[in-house]
């Protein structure tokens, strides 16, 4: 046999969850355990005490060779004694009333003999007869088991034998379909994981300090719980069950708040210490609660597995009741049985009495009253589950409570465990929609951002970029910590994958900062804190993968100077950019857009009166359509790199301000356009590096005021003489083409002072070279120079000589005259160095700070 409390346990569920069993699941299976101890009575009393008692049926006729008595007084019983090998004798009695006639062979060993103990034994029953009142049957003891066994077989009803067996049985099957759903492996992962993180959010310290601020929020709604003593708790826990509480921090026990009998008032700097440890549950607690939305809002199994057993439950229930109540008048004490075993026993009708059939009554009365209750409950439940739309859940109330009005409707799943949590308490679910806020979330990631990064941490991370400007790069952050604002001396912000980025009203104390960077940051200002942008910012830059990660207000920073955009802007997208807006952006000067566009957008006319430095990188897209450059007459840098373009556009012909034109990474194979630069008077500086051009044509004399001319990384073989035509150029960059000789014309370039060869075929150095005494910077490395000459002393400004990658055996002595010229401007290999008298080292080693001081 097993115990109670071992069948009891078939209905225990794991503690935690008892809060999805709802007061009638709880009800059904007391009830359940009830009829549990209603089968295990009744099964104990029939396995120890059940048992059926008969007696034969004695008829007053009697068989015809029986003579009954002349007097009619007593009934008697003839026996008839047989004899067998042995000499044993058996006794065939037979009685009057209900034994038929018994007819055996019966061998006589000797008459007298026979007839003498047929005359005793009948007198002998004559003399019992007389004595006893009852009446004797002549069965032996082990007869009467056997018939009271056979009886408790064939005349009970089959349900006074089975009941208890089927009341275990039925009552197991309830017990089974109560708690399916806590044991299916498909549902039971999600109640488990639901109901842990559940836990964790009720006892979180962030729930109450949400609650809390939310509470303090709103004086009126304050003043009227303030005026019931009995209605606010007054402390509450701001402690993770990990961590150990501080000595400022009101507990909660796990019984419920703590009420005090004073005033109620509610003490803020309680609410608003919150340790790095709680905020970094809080976090894994709001990421875990996203994952299991996404993956429970999905399906609707749970719902569906519930209203299964319950279905069950009430179609057990009805069938119980149905066949049960038909068996209540079966059980009686009294039963007749006719087992038809006369050959054995010699009666054929027996009537016996069932000791158990009164308490079986009774106990199977009360099971069909448990029964009833049972179903009652269940029909109740089915009523609950089709009278609200259980598989949607809103938070309209807890949203009504509270200034987190973003808190989600679900559905599904998800609204059905809350639903069943608010059978429970009400509690869990409100303490559990503040970890479905975005805005709960946004106030979290700010506290424990500013825990984080503290003034004196941010101070720690400033530095000073190449303009020797203070600057201040955040990374990956959360959002932007409070103390940035208190950092007034700073000049550059970047802000760079910061989703949630918001700029206060307290950056107005930052009056020396006019650079902003925000890489992929779409960065939210509020009204103060735009008014101080639109006045002071001069220079913003903004990174972005999707138009919309734009800010809007970019736009409206009337006194902004410089935009850079990094992004994808190309003509399919051009009218979501919002680049009309540009037309607000009055001191624009310098426009610089890094995308993949096809046509420059005419609304960056818009800016045209007023822009002065135009900058489109292409990323390899070809850029087809340059007609809107005409309107730009003001515009004196232009540059238009990897823009895939073939040829110098026409369009820049027209710009007639122009000062400075960089066609870098292009496929410019032929410049013969270049003629028409003439028309660019103020035109100063030409880049056409790292292109196709194979020939520089002679027309490039006519570009009379160009001071700088890059030709380096194309395919030129020779240097015309036109070039050194210009007078007015100070550098001229060649390096990485094919040229093998120099022209001698190099020498008319007096104003020459960055010459750069670097890469190229060249053996041999002209003397010509050495007249551009002008020349501070020269770079020959990677040619096939032997020698250089004597002349180079003439270079008294040259301060950077490259020589490394030549044939040279040995550098000049005269390099020592060349007073400006140190060792660490020159370029060349360790041994050609060594080889150079002490005296030339000592000199080239000099501090470079006096000789330098002495040439300015």
């Amino acid at each position: 046999m097993f115990t109670l409390a071992e069948v009891a346990s078939l209905s225990d569920i794991q503690p935690t969850y008892r809060i999805l069993k709802p007061w009638w699941d709880v009800f059904m299976d007391y009830l359940a355990v009830v009829m549990l101890m209603v089968a295990i009575f009744a099964g104990t009393m029939q396995l120890t005490k059940d048992q059926v008692v008969c007696l034969p049926v004695l008829q007053s006729t009697v068989n015809s060779k029986v003579q009954p008595d002349t007097s009619g007084k007593a009934d008697f019983a003839t026996v008839e004694p047989t004899t067998g090998q042995g000499e044993e004798a058996s006794v065939r009695t037979v009685s009057f009333e209900s034994a038929p006639t018994v007819t055996s062979d019966i061998f006589l060993s000797g008459a007298t003999t026979s007839q003498y103990k047929s005359t005793e034994s009948g007198q002998e029953l004559k003399k019992e007869q007389k004595d006893s009142s009852g009446r004797k049957t002549n069965l032996d003891f082990q007869q009467y088991v056997f018939i009271n066994q056979m009886c408790y077989h064939l005349a009970l009803p089959w349900y006074s034998k089975y009941f208890p067996y089927l009341v275990l049985i039925h009552t197991i099957i309830l017990i089974v379909s109560s708690n399916f759903w806590f044991k299916y492996p498909k549902t039971c992962s999600k109640i488990e994981h639901f109901v842990s993180i559940l836990g964790k959010c009720f006892e979180s310290p962030w729930t109450t300090k949400a609650l809390s601020e939310t509470a303090c929020e709103d004086s009126e709604e304050n003043k009227q719980r303030l005026t019931g003593a009995q209605s606010l708790p007054k402390y509450v826990s701001t402690s993770s069950d990990e961590g150990s509480p501080s000595a400022s921090t009101p507990m909660i026990t796990k019984s419920g708040f703590k009420f005090s009998a004073d005033k109620p008032m509610i003490e803020i700097p309680s609410v608003t210490i919150l340790d790095k440890k709680d905020g970094e549950q809080a976090k894994a607690l709001f990421e875990k609660v996203r994952k299991f939305r996404a993956h429970v809002e999905d399906s609707d199994l749970i719902y569906k597995l519930y209203v299964g057993q319950t279905v069950i439950k009430t179609v057990k229930f009805i069938f119980i009741l149905c066949y049960t109540a038909n068996f209540v008048n079966t059980i009686s004490f009294e039963h007749i049985c006719n087992p038809k075993v006369e050959h054995l026993i010699g009666y054929t009708q027996f009537e016996c009495t069932h000791n158990m059939a009164y308490m079986l009554k009774k106990l199977l009365i009360s099971y069909i009253s448990l029964i009833c209750v049972y179903g009652f409950i269940c029909l109740y439940t089915l009523f609950w589950l089709v009278r609200i739309p259980l598989k949607e859940y809103s938070f309209e109330k807890v949203r009504e409570e509270s200034s987190f009005s973003d808190i989600p409707d679900v559905k599904n799943d998800f609204a059905f465990l809350l639903h069943m949590v608010d059978q429970y308490d009400q509690l869990y679910s409100k303490r559990f929609g503040v970890f479905l806020s975005e805005v709960s979330e946004n106030k979290l990631r700010g506290i424990s951002l500013n825990h984080e990064w503290t003034y004196e941490k941010l101070r720690q991370h400033v530095s000073r970029n190449a303009q020797d400007k203070q600057e201040l790069h955040l990374f990956m952050l959360s959002g932007v910590p409070d103390a940035v604002f208190d950092l007034t001396d700073l000049d550059v912000l970047k802000l760079e994958l910061i989703p949630e980025a918001k700029i206060t009203a307290k950056i107005s104390q930052m009056t020396n900062l006019q650079e902003l960077h925000l890489y992929h940051c779409p960065a939210k200002v509020e009204q103060t804190a735009f008014s101080f942008l639109r006045d002071h910012l001069r220079c913003l830059h903004v990174k972005f993968t999707d138009v919309a990660e734009i800010p809007a207000w970019v736009y409206l920073l009337k006194t902004l100077r410089e935009l850079y955009l990094i992004g994808n802007l190309n003509s399919e997208n051009n009218k979501m950019i919002g680049l009309e807006s540009l037309r607000e952006l009055r001191h624009l000067k310098i426009l610089h857009v890094k995308s993949n566009l096809t046509k420059i957008p005419p609304n960056i006319t818009d800016v045209a009166p007023h822009l002065t430095k135009l900058v489109i990188h292409n990323d390899g897209t070809k850029l087809v359509v340059l007609n809107s450059l005409k309107k730009m007459t003001n515009v004196a840098e232009l540059e238009l790199q990897n823009c895939e373009l073939e040829r110098i556009p026409h369009a820049i012909f027209s710009l007639s301000n122009l000062q400075e034109l960089d066609l870098k990474s292009n496929s410019i194979r032929t410049i013969e356009e270049i003629i028409s630069f003439q028309h660019l008077k103020r035109l100063t500086c030409l880049k056409l590096w790292h292109n196709k051009i194979v020939s520089i044509p002679s027309s490039i004399t006519h570009i009379k005021n160009l001071e700088s001319l890059y030709l380096s990384n194309n395919k030129l073989e020779t240097l015309p003489a036109a070039v050194f035509s210009l007078q007015k150029l100070r550098c001229l960059d060649v390096s990485f083409n094919s040229i093998a000789v120099i022209p001698v014309e190099i020498g008319l370039l007096q104003n020459l002072q960055h010459f750069h060869i670097t890469g190229n075929k060249v053996d041999v150095l002209p003397k010509q070279l050495f007249k551009c005494v002008k020349l501070r910077t020269l770079s020959l490395g990677q040619n096939c120079i032997t020698s250089i000459p004597d002349k180079v002393s003439q270079l008294l400004q040259l301060t950077y000589l490259e020589l490394k990658g030549n044939c040279l055996d040995r550098l000049p002595v005269t390099l020592g005259q060349c007073q400006l010229l140190r060792k660490s401007g020159l370029v060349v290999e360790d041994h050609l160095f060594d080889a150079l008298p002490s005296e030339v080292k000592e000199v080239l080693n000099q501090d470079t700070s006096i000789p330098f001081a002495n040439g300015i």
